[in-house]
């Protein structure tokens, strides 16, 4: 059994002191894995990292329940950049790479906080390249002239260059091309087989994200309503139906769906 990495537990954030987005979420990441955060627009996936992450301060948020812990260690009071040192690094969603700089002067950007040393540096820098050959043939690009795959790319390459043990990838696959996402997933399972690093992403294409995680948690509105193996999930009736778009068997109208009552609210 994998030694649990990330432990949340029961957290509630509130934004401007006042709109409660997460009602209570509990997770575990064990080491060395890669679980899913799973569901729709709003569900409060990109929050959850935040809270992970320390970023909620900076969009007017608060964890104010609950707790958040890395190796046993309470993390909530933690600034983003302590996190960065204890190797936790968030890729944003949207990518935000550096328009007038090049691909390469991006990537080093990942390696700012590092204290090992250039020849180090240039060493992960080479790692990088391997795992994403498309940003070695694009290393002088502008970023703000590559392809949105190639800019997410950069910013996953980003975060490896901080030698990080555990990377949060918000919308990995968002406004990205069906064999870019594959691409883009594929790289991501192979830095964890070989490279031993823990991924929690939040990912609205559960089709895709069930298929290369170990673990997923569904949210909806702010709770977590379901989880599992990701292979029990991508199984279940329900799961397929309201995520992945299969038709239970028999059903052959979405009124005949379970949960679904006809209301003429303007009738009565």
């Amino acid at each position: 059994m994998s030694q649990i990495l990330l432990d949340v537990s029961g957290i509630e954030v509130i934004y401007n002191h006042v709109i409660l987005v997460l009602k209570g979420v509990s997770l575990q990441v064990p080491e060395g894995k890669v679980v899913a955060l799973l569901g729709g627009n709003g569900a409060g996936k990109t929050t959850t990292l935040r809270a992970v992450s320390n970023l909620l301060a900076g969009e007017r948020g608060a964890v104010t329940k609950g707790s958040v812990a890395l190796r046993g260690e309470r993390i909530e009071n933690l600034t983003p950049a302590q996190m960065v040192d204890r190797g936790v690094i968030q890729v944003m969603e949207g990518r935000h790479c550096f328009a007038h700089l090049s691909i390469e002067d991006n990537l080093l950007t990942g390696a700012y906080t590092r204290k090992d040393g250039k020849a180090a540096i240039a060493q992960t820098l080479e790692k990088v390249y391997n795992y994403f050959p498309r940003l070695k043939t694009r290393r002088s690009a502008q970023a703000a002239y590559t392809s949105g795959g190639e800019q997410q790319m950069c910013a996953i390459g980003r975060a490896l260059m901080a030698n990080p043990r555990m990377v949060l990838l918000d919308e990995p696959s968002m406004g990205l091309a069906p064999q870019i996402v594959q691409e883009v997933f594929e790289i991501v399972k192979d830095l964890n087989t070989k490279e031993k690093v823990t991924f929690l992403l939040a990912e609205q294409n559960t089709n895709m994200a069930l298929r290369y995680a170990d673990y997923g948690y569904i949210l909806e509105s702010g709770r977590v309503v379901m989880d599992g193996e990701a292979k029990a999930l991508a199984e279940n009736e329900d799961v397929k139906e309201f995520y992945l778009g299969v038709s239970g068997e028999g059903r052959k109208n979405f009124k005949d769906a379970k949960f679904y009552r006809r209301r003429k609210r303007w009738l009565s």
